[in-house]
């Protein structure tokens, strides 16, 4: 026997599976670092809000602070409210009974997610004031001349915000809730339907509190963009955390009076995280019953069909169709108005940024689940749920976390180069695009990690394994396997992430380089001069630009949803 020749193969072997370790340490050590990054925006806030240059807490605890406060809950509790009703209704409606339009609904009820609420509260806004065509009507009809002739309802209000936020938020619900009820087994619903209980207890005592964690993830989820709103309660005039939090920093110039701010709605940020980890780890245990038989939905007749196909069609008609009429009317009306180089430019910086946003999101998403599939430690697990945080946070609670560290770098680099050279850098980071663009990628990697793990979940580990066998490293595996079968999901990270960063309000205007404008920042300058015209074709653009992953997310959901009742028989 060749002793050389073995022990060469050995030491080749040796090498190659060294080789791999060191190869799989690198993608462990890369998702650390993203996890670093995604942290150090909340570092910094709770940093600089504890030792602040201006310690102004005195001031805004006995001053500003409270009235913050107080409207942010009422805000949230009432959309809170509002996404539950609407959101469970229409979910319980299409997946138990048959009314009219029933499978048009199914999809139908997802399209107000296109509308951002700042947009939906320009339009209705507009609509509803004194001067606007429904109160113009009202005055004709009945003669009447002043404001103080009649009662009509304030849309610039708590409420009005409460009532438009929940029409444009409660799809978040609607999905959790209608993904539960599916999956729910008939067997559950038949066993109350023999103790006794007819529809509606056997919803409240069997359907509800097995879809519960799944109903608090999404109003969790909605929650959270209530917290990040900006336009609304700017436009309406309500004092909440995120308005104050921009005030105190532009209006008054304390980036450390806007930290301590942003360490108050970290609060709520935790609170929001707490309540959508437990509806998530509860819901793995709700579905109890070992026999899954399809439900038979239940065919309405008389009046209460027409009952559903209201409750259905109420929040579309009022979420999507009129808001939608709207733009389409000012677009047109004044479009050479509007469509001028200015425009062009403001829809070009908008691309611009939310396809550098994209790219780097699914890049970085493919390296932190990759991570994941090579290493199933704790602390990387640990790390990829770190890096998926900034999705929970409030773009202007991001942009405050942002700069303090782009900014100390820049003074950094500054002095440096005034002490030995003589001349200064000014800002290289700060006011920039790249602080933009980093914002917006530490907001939205969690939808492209979550996209990429789920399709990522789906490749076998016998992939691997055969790559390993032919001495492939990790980084060729991934290109030469991985890759191709997670086009699917990669592209649709993409795209919701380019259009979420189309949408992105906050963080953009308090980010953006000077002379540098999105359609967001043009449509909300615009409605605040209240020109709602002028700002009609950048809305309508915003909104177009949301429809097409809302379609192809209502696809998905139909196709996955048919793939998991086909596994399992009816019996």
């Amino acid at each position: 026997m060749n002793y050389s020749v073995v022990g060469e193969a050995a030491d080749t072997s040796i090498l190659n599976k060294s080789n791999l370790i060191k190869s799989a340490d690198s993608w462990r050590i890369g998702t650390f670092a993203i996890a670093l990054v995604a942290l150090l925006p909340v570092l910094a806030i709770l940093w600089l809000a504890v030792f602040p240059t201006e310690n102004i807490w005195p001031h805004l605890i006995s001053t500003s602070l409270p009235r913050y406060l107080q409207n942010t809950i009422l805000l949230m509790l009432g959309v809170g409210v509002s996404v539950f009703l609407t959101g469970v209704s229409t979910a319980y409606f299409v997946s138990h009974y048959e009314f009219p339009l029933r499978k048009y609904f199914e999809w139908l009820l997802l399209l107000p997610l296109a509308f951002p609420a700042y947009v939906i509260a320009y339009m209705y806004t507009d609509l509803l004031e004194f001067a606007g065509p429904i109160q113009h009507s009202v005055r004709e009809l009945f003669g009447w001349q002043l404001a103080s002739d009649y009662w009509f309802p304030n849309v610039r209000s708590m409420g009005g915000a409460i009532m438009l936020m929940g029409l444009v938020l409660y799809p978040y619900v609607y999905l959790m809730a209608r993904a539960s009820f599916i999956e729910q087994s008939s067997y559950l619903s038949d066993v109350s339907r023999l103790m006794g209980r007819n529809q509606f207890k056997t919803f409240m005592f069997v359907s509800l509190p097995i879809a519960r964690p799944a109903i608090a993830i999404g109003v969790a989820l909605a929650l959270m963009e209530t917290l990040n709103d900006f336009g609304t309660v700017d436009f309406f005039s309500i004092h909440t955390l995120t308005a104050g939090l921009y005030d105190v920093w532009l209006n008054m110039g304390n980036l450390g009076g806007a930290a301590q701010i942003a360490s108050v709605m970290l609060f709520f940020v935790i609170i929001l995280l707490a309540l959508e980890f437990a509806g998530r780890r509860r819901s793995r245990f709700y579905q109890s019953a070992t026999r899954y038989m399809r439900k038979q939905r239940i065919s309405l007749q008389g009046k209460y069909k027409w009952l559903a196909f209201i409750i259905c069609a109420a929040p579309v008609l009022f979420g999507f169709v009129v808001p939608l009429a709207m733009l389409l009317n000012y677009a047109i009306r004044y479009f050479e108005q509007s469509w001028n180089p200015g425009f062009r430019s403001y829809t070009f910086n908008s691309i611009f940024v939310s396809v550098c946003a994209a790219l780097i999101c699914i890049s970085l998403a493919v390296m932190v689940c990759y991570a994941r599939r090579l290493h199933k430690d704790t602390m990387t697990g640990i790390a990829a749920r770190i890096a998926s945080l900034g999705y929970a946070m409030p773009g202007a609670v991001l942009a405050v976390g942002v700069v303090i560290p782009l900014a100390s770098f820049d003074n950094a680099v500054d002095s440096f180069f005034r002490q030995h050279f003589g001349f200064s850098s000014g800002l290289l980071l700060t006011g920039t695009t790249f602080a933009l663009i980093m914002t917006y990628t530490i907001r939205f990697m969690a939808i492209s990690i979550g996209s990429v793990e789920s399709s990522m979940s789906k490749i076998s580990e016998s992939v691997d394994m055969a790559a390993r066998t032919l001495g492939h490293p990790t980084f060729r595996t991934l290109r030469l396997f991985h890759l191709p079968l997670l086009k699917g999901g990669i592209l649709t990270a993409a795209l919701i992430v380019f259009v979420d960063c189309m949408k992105e309000l906050p963080a953009t205007l308090l980010l953006r380089p000077f002379n540098f404008d999105t359609l967001a920042t043009h449509v909300y300058q615009f409605a605040s001069d209240e020109m709602i015209g002028q700002s009609a074709l950048g809305s309508l653009v915003i909104v177009l630009s949301g429809l097409l992953p809302i379609i192809l997310l209502s696809r998905t959901i139909s196709d996955t949803q048919q793939l998991d009742l086909d596994n399992f028989p009816d019996k």
